[in-house]
């Protein structure tokens, strides 16, 4: 009746496509949340009863759940429902949510906006979308989100000034020029800034993502093989961080409009 299917799992973060089929009724039994999760309906629509409260719920609202908290799912429709649940430690839901891991009671609301974001994010996920990616996308749709009940908390520790915004922008640039590997959570311990903050900071000075940029200094890199004479792309793929042969030249064609060969007799 109920199945779950993990789609990402990275950085404190994990993503789960949940389709439940229980047919119209009260549910069985009584659960126990493990974990801090902010769920998205995606389809259809159940009453959740969790420490004694029912809240009636649907495509336009998200819901969150808390450890330790006592839940019922009951069902007014045959149809069953679908959501997308994300997972978060609880470092970082604290560093998205003004520094307490504990999320709000109340449902969300959710603009169209939101809700497509939601929906792009896991059709990304389920075909393979690069990680680092949907780790900046998930935080960035579970801050705006939360930014409904209380934009104030969401905000607290965003750099006020243009300078500390682009120092937070060249620490970046600077880490990833020597170590492109570094993770999102990493960058933002080191920079002392929560990774929603560095992440949304960023791309608002430069127009694209952290893991866009990464991406970029990657093919980069590529390009330098190249121009240096090598002729084994499987081995450049895992010297570079791509996944396999197939993906290098996926994101060197999309990035340059040129596959590696066509770069290579080009630059040699």
């Amino acid at each position: 009746m109920l199945s779950v299917r993990t789609v990402l799992r990275r950085e404190g973060v994990e993503l789960a496509d949940v389709v439940c089929r229980h047919p119209r009724g009260r549910g069985q039994a009584t659960e126990c949340t493990n974990g801090h999760v902010v769920v998205f309906v995606r389809r259809g629509c159940f009453v959740r009863s969790a420490n004694g409260v029912e809240v009636l719920l649907d495509a336009t609202v998200a819901y969150c759940m808390n450890a330790g908290d006592e839940q019922r799912y009951d069902h007014p429709h045959d149809h069953g429902d679908e959501c997308t649940s994300l997972h978060f430690d609880a470092d970082v839901l604290a560093s998205i949510w003004g520094g307490d891991p504990i999320l709000p009671a109340d449902p969300l609301a959710l603009s169209p906006a939101i809700d497509l974001e939601h929906r792009l994010l896991v059709v990304a996920a389920r075909n393979g979308a690069d990680s680092n990616e949907l780790v900046e996308r998930a935080i960035a749709l579970t801050a705006r989100a939360l930014e409904g009940s209380d934009p104030r908390r969401v905000a607290s520790g965003r750099p006020s000034t243009a300078r500390a915004r682009q120092a937070l922008v060249d620490g970046v640039r600077e880490t990833l020029a020597s170590r492109p590997e570094t993770s999102l959570r990493d960058l933002a311990r080191a920079l002392a800034v929560s990774p929603h903050h560095l992440s949304r900071t960023f791309s608002a000075s430069t127009g694209h993502t952290i893991a866009r940029h990464r991406m970029g200094l990657r093919v980069r890199d590529v390009l330098n093989r190249l121009a240096d004479g090598e002729r084994d792309l499987a081995r450049v793929a895992a010297d570079v961080g791509f996944a396999d042969h197939s993906h290098l030249c996926r994101v060197v064609r999309s990035e340059t409009g040129h596959t590696p060969s066509a770069l290579r007799r080009a630059l040699a």
